[in-house]
Formats: structure tokens, C-alpha cells, sequence
């Protein structure tokens, strides 16, 4: 097998790995990275060392992984997009939204290439998208030879899936990103139980040692919660609007119908309510996901006020605030809502998901009461005197869950992907034992 990481940066962001395997190429994923415009932010399909592609495989859905499919599907045009039943619902919907991203980013920041695809591509890929359903071979054929590419379930967020190709008597296991927990709005992953020659490997949670159960965790938030709302604060939660505000939508909604959770309004605003009827939808068709407007409907969901600034000081009506970008990103509701509240000592910020520490929020986090900070898109600089709070409900896999799997399928080789550098050092220094672990450099090309 020949392998290439297409993301330039290494890490974690324009996620996209080249594989061939006898005279099939594959591209698993195009992702775009949330930190960086432009030709930087996105995978280097100039690298792909072929004139044509026999697929394009789509694990999941988050931006990192499906941002730049446009581009790569414009480059690989007869190239089918290989997903999930929803990810082939959910895929268009935030290829969609991240146009509409691209042009505020046009004009706020002047980036002159913007946006770098269309909605009229966006609906040119929709057509290529091959539903593949979990557990059924799809057979892929080139000179008089096979390749099958079977789905397995890989929790984590709606239609993520782990990859095993077939080739000959070779198998190679593609974890994608991968969870084993349980989720309120979907199961945890399912993945293979045999023995594989090679395994591509996820490496988000490898510096992070495993904490406390996920119940544990949720039952805190929940404190966390009534006690900001008892004081009459309000409380932001920052969440990905692809899975995480979904989850925090059925938390809140189960805790208000069993009592406890004291009285406050919610509100949401953008992609994340859309996406919630996709959910619907993928609920009401097949069952995909475990999340309908039904279930949700006693939170009386209200919108956000049209303009935020943090010169007005906390919002006027204090409540639950289920607001994107889940990283805090520049010139996000979340962003403008964390500095309004950031000098209210009645109110608190709650990360529920992963927070790159070059974010603002990773930033945020590391702060401690009465430091100063300094929101640089708003040009405004504020004491923080809220509360601020991490809870792990990572929808990753623990490092203890990889390694287990890993000894499990017994490969003879391990690639290491979509981690930073430390995470990566801890499976290479514990699975050295196991097989010969790679952890590849980008651009790249290996011989595994």
C-alpha cells in the first residue's frame, strides 16, 4: 500500500489521506482547516500522484473532513464520493454552509479568492455522492481486478464511519474518527473483531488520559448548569453545530422532563438548528440517529438577539446558550456571546467538545479568574470574571479504547493520523510492540 498525508499542516484540520493499493487510488476525505485561509487551509491535492481516482471516501462529515471535497472532486470529476446514507444527507448541507462561511470571510478579512468553491459546485458534487450502507460490501473494479470497501459504524457524530478495504488477501482497517461510547443522539462504534495487515489509525485523545465516564461528566454539567442559573447568570455552551448541539439539545431536553434542571429559556441560532431537522429527517427515514424535533420540543427553543455586542454587558435575558463555533472561532455567535459575558461573575462558559489550544477558546480555557484578555476581532479587552469549565464529552475515542483495538486486530503495520504531536508519540512509544507504527510526515509518500 502507498499512503500520503494531503495535510499540509500535519495535526489536526484539512484531514485527507491518498492510499493506493495495486491499480487502485482512493482519497479518504478533504477537509478544510478552521485556522487558516486560503491555499493553507486546505488539503495539497497536487500531491496526488495519479491521473484519476477509482473513489473518494467520505468518513464523516465535520468540516476538517469535508470542507474541500468540492475542489477534489472537481480535480477527480468521474471519482464517486463514497458515504453513508447520512453523510450523503448531511455532506451538501455543510459543503452549503461553509460558501456562506467563505464570503463573510470575503469581506471581513478582503481574501480576493473567496469564496474557493460554489454553491453550483456543491450541487455538482451532491450528484456524485454513492450512498453506501453500513456492513455491505461495495465492489470496486479495475483491470480485471477487485478492491471491496465496507462501512462499519464509528459513533463519533451522524454517519461517521471506519473503513475496511479489501484487496486480494490483504485487509486494511481505516478507523476514521472513532467513538465507543454511547451518545445521546447515536451508538457507539462497532467496528471489526478479525485480524488486519494495516491499520490507519486515529490519534486525537493520545496525550489525554481517560477521565471520568461520560454520565459522570454530563451529571457535572448539570450542576454546573443549575448552579449559573440559581445565581441568575447565563450559561454559554460553545458546540459544533454538526452533532455536539444536537446532543446538548436532548441533555437539556431529558433533564427538563425528569426535573432537574431548573427553569431557563434555551436558546440556539444557525446551521445547528437546520442540521437538527436533517436529524429529524434521518430519524423519521431509517432510524439513522436517535434524535427527532419531537423529542426536543418542551425546550421551546427562542433565537438569538440579532446583534451582540460586549459593550452592552450579558445578555438582557439570562438562559442556556447553545451557540457555534465550538472552538470560539473569530467572528462566531460564540465569540461575540463569550466577550459579553466574560466580566459577569454570575455567568459561566461550558466547553463540552475539543478546543484546539491556538483557538480562542482553547485560549479561554487556559486563563484563570481576573486575567486579562484581549478578543482581538472585537478590538475589546475584558477581566475574566465568569466561570469557565471544561467537561469531557469527547466524541473521540480514549487511548486506552485505541490501544485495546489496535492489539486486538494485530497488524503488522500502524499509520498514525489526525492527532498533534503528542498524541502521536504516545502510540508510537505503546504499540511499537505490536507492529511497525508510522507516523508519517505530510506530503509524503510511504510504502506500507
Amino acid at each position: 500500500m502507498k499512503f500520503i498525508d494531503l495535510n499540509s499542516t500535519g495535526g489536526i484540520g484539512a484531514n485527507s489521506m491518498y492510499i493506493e493499493i495495486g491499480p487502485f487510488r482512493l482519497v479518504v476525505d478533504s477537509g478544510i482547516h478552521p485556522k487558516y485561509f486560503g491555499p493553507q487551509s486546505i488539503p495539497v491535492h497536487n500531491k496526488i500522484p495519479s491521473n484519476y481516482l477509482d473513489a473518494i471516501i467520505l468518513t464523516h462529515c465535520h468540516l476538517d473532513h469535508v470542507g474541500s471535497i468540492p475542489l477534489l472532486s472537481k480535480k477527480f470529476p468521474d471519482a464517486p464520493i463514497l458515504a453513508s446514507i447520512p453523510s450523503s444527507l448531511l455532506g451538501p448541507r455543510m459543503m452549503h454552509n461553509s460558501v456562506s462561511v467563505m464570503y463573510l470571510q470575503r469581506d471581513e478579512l478582503e481574501l480576493k479568492d473567496y469564496p474557493l468553491y460554489t454553491r453550483a459546485d456543491v450541487e455538482r458534487v451532491a450528484g456524485r455522492f454513492l450512498e453506501t450502507p453500513m456492513r455491505k460490501k461495495r465492489v470496486l473494479e479495475r483491470d480485471g481486478e477487485e478492491l471491496a470497501v465496507t462501512f462499519f459504524p464509528a459513533g463519533h457524530v451522524a454517519g461517521a464511519v471506519s473503513v475496511l478495504l479489501q484487496y486480494k488477501h490483504r485487509k486494511i482497517f481505516i478507523t476514521g474518527d472513532i467513538s465507543f461510547t454511547d451518545q445521546w443522539t447515536i451508538t457507539g462504534a462497532k467496528p471489526i473483531d478479525e485480524e488486519v495487515d494495516t491499520l490507519v489509525m486515529e490519534t486525537t485523545r493520545g496525550a489525554t488520559a481517560r477521565g471520568a465516564e461520560r454520565q459522570e461528566e454530563i451529571e457535572r454539567l448539570l450542576v454546573g448548569i443549575n448552579e449559573t442559573i440559581g445565581r441568575g447568570g447565563s450559561v454559554l455552551m460553545p458546540v459544533f453545530a454538526l452533532g455536539r448541539m444536537q446532543e446538548m439539545m436532548m441533555m437539556i431536553a431529558e433533564a427538563k422532563r425528569e426535573g432537574t434542571l431548573l427553569p431557563a429559556p434555551v436558546f440556539c441560532s444557525g446551521l445547528g438548528i437546520d442540521l437538527a431537522d436533517y436529524f429529524d429527517e434521518l430519524h423519521r427515514s431509517g432510524g439513522h440517529v436517535r434524535f427527532s424535533r419531537k423529542l426536543v420540543s418542551n425546550l421551546k427553543l427562542r433565537g438569538l438577539p440579532e446583534f451582540i455586542s460586549p459593550h452592552d454587558g450579558p445578555p438582557r435575558q439570562a438562559g442556556i446558550y447553545l451557540i457555534s463555533s465550538g472552538m470560539m472561532l473569530e467572528n462566531t455567535p460564540s465569540y461575540a456571546l463569550a466577550a459579553s459575558i466574560f466580566e459577569d461573575a454570575d455567568s459561566s462558559i461550558f466547553f463540552v467538545g475539543y478546543c484546539d489550544e491556538e483557538t480562542p477558546g482553547g485560549e479561554i480555557l487556559g486563563l484563570s479568574r481576573g486575567d486579562l484578555y484581549l478578543f482581538k476581532a472585537l478590538d475589546y479587552e475584558a477581566e475574566l470574571k465568569a466561570h469557565v469549565e471544561r467537561f469531557d464529552l469527547s466524541g473521540h475515542a480514549d487511548r486506552e479504547e485505541l490501544l485495546s483495538l489496535a492489539k486486538k486486530l494485530k497488524p503488522r503495520a500502524i499509520v498514525l493520523t489526525h492527532g498533534d504531536a503528542p498524541a502521536r508519540k504516545f502510540f508510537q512509544e505503546n504499540l511499537s510492540a505490536t507492529g511497525g507504527v508510522l507516523d508519517p510526515e505530510p506530503l509524503k509518500m510511504y510504502e506500507v
